[in-house]
């Protein structure tokens, strides 16, 4: 039985009570018609619960704003920008980055703008800007749950280089607190290809506040500078936006769950209030937490990914990022969840 304002109902019932389900539940297309972003396109997304997001089918499907029961949970960021407006050398990628409760990167580079072997890589690479195609909606009933589905495919591709294919899908359900993506990355040249995707989900507040805590169970930690190894000790804890604050990034190897899944929480206690994120970690055995409590620039990122984020010549050390054979296919997974207790 589904579960609607704290009352079980059939999908029989349901469906005695209402003419349409989007009057419960829903996928709506739209297109921005206003600024820098006039003509992108966008998915709004109702479950019933409280919870409601925006998909950015012109930003490889990533996940935009979300709220639950109207409090926000994503960060965002006015930089939104079209793909045709996406500047890829150096730190460009920051003129277009609305932020959004998910943001990939990948799917060569992750990480801070590098040169290696006569290749340029701009900060977490290309595939946020790239748009999806083939966009398929799914508003059904499957057995007692009405399911909510977004499909589509995001090709990264250059002549005499990669031709990566991210098949990805979005999925949750009428009554449900959760949003899960399922993505395959397939490389379908015919050369070995580097790879590497790194899920940037980003939460602002009120999920993140000066009580805010992440929980985690990591293996370790490890600072990525000078100035965030200063801050280790309060890694998982957060404070009032401060002027002036510069950013700290921490590496956890998370305890890997039996079935291959790993996950973390951000919860704010003063409003019984946060997110869990539980992700495939046998294909992405990292966290990256970046902890940014400036003001007006108040964000907690956590980023599940292929690998720490390091130079090319020290990923090469490594024996990363991993390489996909021709026809080689890899999968990732990733479900966040509002919590309102723990």
């Amino acid at each position: 039985m589904l579960k609607l304002w704290d009352k079980k109902f059939t999908r029989a019932q349901l469906q005695a009570y209402t003419s349409t389900m989007e009057t419960l539940a829903g996928l709506r297309p739209f297109t921005y018609d206003q600024g820098r972003i006039r003509g992108m396109q966008g998915i709004d997304v109702w479950t019933g619960s409280g919870l409601r997001f925006t998909l950015w089918p012109d930003s490889a499907l990533d996940l935009g704003p979300a709220w639950f029961k109207d409090k926000p949970i994503a960060w965002q960021h006015p930089g939104l920008g079209q793909p045709a407006n996406f500047e890829p050398s150096g730190l460009g990628w920051l003129r277009t980055f609305g932020g959004g409760l998910l943001t990939s990167c990948g799917l060569i580079h992750i990480g801070a703008p590098d040169d290696f072997q006569g290749q340029s890589y701009g900060l977490h690479g290309r595939i946020a800007h790239i748009p999806a195609e083939n966009i398929r909606l799914w508003q059904r009933w499957q057995d007692e749950d009405y399911i909510l589905a977004v499909e589509g495919e995001i090709r990264q591709s250059v002549l005499f280089g990669e031709n990566l294919l991210l098949k990805r899908r979005v999925e949750t359900a009428l009554g449900s607190r959760s949003i899960t993506v399922k993505d395959m990355v397939i490389n379908e040249s015919s050369r070995s290809t580097p790879h590497s995707l790194l899920y940037h989900c980003n939460f602002g507040f009120p999920v993140l506040g000066p009580e805010s805590r992440l929980i985690l169970d990591a293996e370790r930690v490890e600072p990525r500078t000078p100035i965030a190894a200063a801050g280790i000790a309060d890694h998982n804890r957060f404070d009032e936006p401060q002027l002036n604050y510069e950013e700290q990034v921490f590496f956890h190897y998370p305890v890997i769950e039996p079935d291959g899944y790993a996950q973390a929480v951000l919860f704010n206690p003063e409003l019984n209030f946060g997110v869990r994120l539980r992700w495939l970690a046998d294909t992405m055995p990292v966290l990256t937490e970046w902890k940014m409590i400036g003001t007006g620039e108040y964000v907690c990122g956590l980023e599940p990914a292929t690998h720490a984020m390091a130079t090319w010549a020290d990923l090469e050390k490594q024996g990363l990022p991993r390489r996909l054979a021709p026809r080689e296919e890899i999968r990732y997974e990733l479900t966040l969840s509002v919590i309102e207790n723990i």
